[in-house]
Formats: C-alpha cells, sequence, structure tokens
C-alpha cells in the first residue's frame, strides 16, 4: 500500500540535473564573479532563444519581471490594467506597485483563464494594457485578445509564470505581449534553487528600458538615468536555469502524460470537474487542478490517506484585505468565487508513478462512492 505521496516532488528533476547543477556550481564559484556575469548573459540568450523572442532580461523574481515591464512601457498613476479576477496575486501587486489600478475580467468557466468576450466591456478610456495570465499551465486565447488590444491601441504584456513552453496556435506563450514576464520559482515547470525571473520581449527599445530599471536605474556604473530597482538575476541561478532548461521539454511531455492518465482515470466521475484545454492551447499542466462541490471534504479524506494536495488559490484577489481598496464585495465575481470555492490541485509532477496516479484516482473513487 502506498503511505505517502506528496504534493509536489523534485526528486526525479534534481537526480536528472544534480552533476550538471554542482558543475554549475563550481564554475560560478571558481569565476568569482556573481552579479551580471556571463552566466547570466548565456542564460539569457538561452531563454530567448527557446522562447522564440528577439530579447531576455533576468531578473529577481516574477513579481519584478511584471512591475518592470509596467514601467518599461510607462503605465503608472491614473492607468488602468486588465487583468483576470481569478489570477494570483502577484499579478494585481504588480499593477498597483507602479501606481495602475487593476481591473479585474472574469475567466472562462472551462479553461479558467480571462474570459476574451468580456474583456471589451472592462475597457475605459484610462485603460492601458491587458495582462493575460495564462493559469495553471494552459495558454490564454492570445489570437482574441491580441486583436482586442490592437484594436483599442493597448499594450498586451502576458503574465507567464505558470506556463513555460505552451502554446496558442503554435505560437509559445511569453512571445505574443509587447513585453512580458514569468517567474522561476523553485516549484515552477521551470525552476531555479531560489527565487529568480526573467523579461522577454521582441522590443529593442523595452529591452533596453527594462535592462536599466533592473538595474538601479543605470546602464553605466554610478551614472542613473532613471529611478530603478536592484533586481538582477543572480549569476548562481542563471547557470542552474541553463541546466535545468535543456530538460523542460521532456519535463513538459511528462506533465502532459501524467494529466492523460488523471483525465482517463477520473473522467466518469460526475461529482469532478476536470480540466479543459480551448481548442488552439496547449498546457504544460503546471498545475492539474479538479473541481467539486465537496473539495474540503475530499481535501480532508485524501490528507488522512497520505496524499498531498493544494488549494490554488482559497481566496480571490478582489476579496483580498490587501485589494480591499478596490471596493469589491462578495459576489461580484462569481466565476472567480466558485472557482476559489471548488478547485483542488492534485499531485504532478515528473517522476510521479503511474501506480501512484492509479492510487489517487482509486481514493478519490473511494471518497465519492463511500
Amino acid at each position: 500500500m502506498i503511505k505517502q505521496i506528496p504534493f509536489l516532488s523534485f526528486s526525479k528533476m534534481h537526480e536528472e540535473t544534480k552533476l550538471g547543477i554542482y558543475e554549475a556550481f563550481e564554475s560560478v564559484y571558481e569565476s568569482n564573479y556573481f552579479i551580471l556575469g556571463d552566466k547570466v548573459k548565456i542564460f539569457e540568450k538561452f531563454y530567448a532563444d527557446f522562447n522564440k523572442t528577439n530579447y531576455c532580461i533576468g531578473v529577481g523574481n516574477g513579481l519584478d519581471a511584471l512591475i518592470i515591464s509596467l514601467r518599461a512601457l510607462e503605465i503608472g498613476n491614473g492607468h488602468e490594467v486588465i487583468v483576470p479576477s481569478n489570477t494570483f496575486i502577484a499579478s494585481l501587486l504588480a499593477i498597483s506597485a507602479v501606481g495602475a489600478k487593476p481591473v479585474l475580467v472574469e475567466p472562462c468557466i472551462t479553461t479558467y483563464n480571462i474570459d476574451p468576450a468580456l474583456i471589451e466591456n472592462a475597457i475605459t478610456s484610462n485603460t492601458k494594457a491587458i495582462m493575460p495570465v495564462h493559469l495553471y499551465g494552459q495558454a490564454c486565447e492570445m489570437e482574441s485578445i491580441m486583436f482586442i488590444a490592437n484594436k483599442h491601441k493597448l499594450f498586451v504584456i502576458e503574465d507567464n509564470a505558470q506556463a513555460q513552453g505552451a502554446t496558442y496556435n503554435g505560437k509559445l506563450t511569453g512571445s505574443f505581449g509587447n513585453i512580458n514576464g514569468t517567474s522561476f520559482y523553485p516549484g515552477k515547470n521551470l525552476g531555479a534553487l531560489g527565487d529568480a525571473g526573467v523579461i522577454t520581449t521582441n522590443d529593442k527599445a523595452l529591452f533596453e528600458k527594462g535592462k536599466r530599471l533592473r538595474n538601479y536605474g543605470s546602464e553605466k556604473k554610478y551614472f542613473n538615468q532613471v529611478k530603478g530597482y536592484n533586481s538582477r538575476l543572480d549569476e548562481l541561478q542563471a547557470a542552474f536555469l541553463s541546466v535545468k532548461l535543456k530538460h523542460l521539454e521532456k519535463w513538459n511531455k511528462e506533465r502532459n502524460k501524467i494529466a492523460d492518465q488523471y483525465n482517463n482515470l477520473l473522467n466518469n466521475n460526475r461529482e469532478i470537474i476536470l480540466p479543459k484545454i480551448a481548442t488552439k492551447s496547449t498546457s504544460v499542466y503546471h498545475l492539474y487542478v479538479i473541481r467539486t462541490q465537496k473539495r474540503d471534504e475530499l481535501q480532508a479524506y485524501l490528507t488522512e490517506r497520505g496524499i498531498g494536495t493544494v488549494i490554488h488559490y482559497p481566496v480571490p484577489p478582489h476579496l483580498q484585505e490587501a485589494f480591499s481598496d478596490l471596493g469589491y464585495e462578495k459576489g461580484d465575481f462569481p466565476i472567480a468565487e466558485e472557482i476559489a470555492g471548488t478547485c483542488l490541485s492534485l499531485p504532478l509532477y515528473p517522476g510521479l508513478k503511474e501506480e501512484e496516479i492509479e492510487f489517487i484516482c482509486l481514493t478519490i473513487k473511494q471518497f465519492f462512492n463511500s
């Protein structure tokens, strides 16, 4: 009998990259160069090539990637940015950090990504950008979003923190927007061994702005053109990420295989709503999220039997105390609230064994049959 299945395990990924990671550490250690050195430049080129964008800027984390992207577009006080109502709070924090106002738009109840059909109703004379979030690893419906943005002369900033390698109509997430941010928090599909992030863009002027902003607003040391940040991708993390990026495609394929197993084993249960993928979209399954009206009871049942789960996210942004100033109340975004009250993320990571998936699904079935 399987006794313990964690929600997330790094064991297989770390075993596959261990030798390369150790060599990367030694290389950085021996170089005696730790800030914005060759390892950062190499990874920026490596990731830009992977993401099929012209430029990549290494920064300290995913939140800083979004903040610097907004600053590079000169979005600030008095401006509005459209963002999904069910995103992780970092998307809103970035918008508010530059002085702009987050304007929430509901997601599609089936895909959990922002509903393009609702975006235009949220546009005002103060709207400057749309921030689509590729939630749980699935690409947003970017064709419609880009059409709306071009029609209304709005910028697009993709929050690509959960979807490195996902595509819409064959094009990679993180390559649609004017400028885009991603996170390499350790639990991401491509995770550092600490905090890290990058900005991607095809616009040279935005690339130059972003590079200044991440480094105290400076191109030349001690000469500062703008008020910037200290948010530079660490040389050591860049070296680690270069090692791990070589494995990302394989790991994403394994995630899809695991998701397929879940789909096959759970698809006959009428009390569970399984993930749905939009036409033309792909998912890299950063998370495998089911929904059920008995979510809390199911989570407790799985926990008792050694199966780890997580709720992403139990409180939608408009009901967070941190954003009470926006004036929203319970009931204002019923789809986001429905998702928050019913979603449950099951274990999914490279190395999760077929018999473990079978045990998880059998335990879920036992819960609903009991």
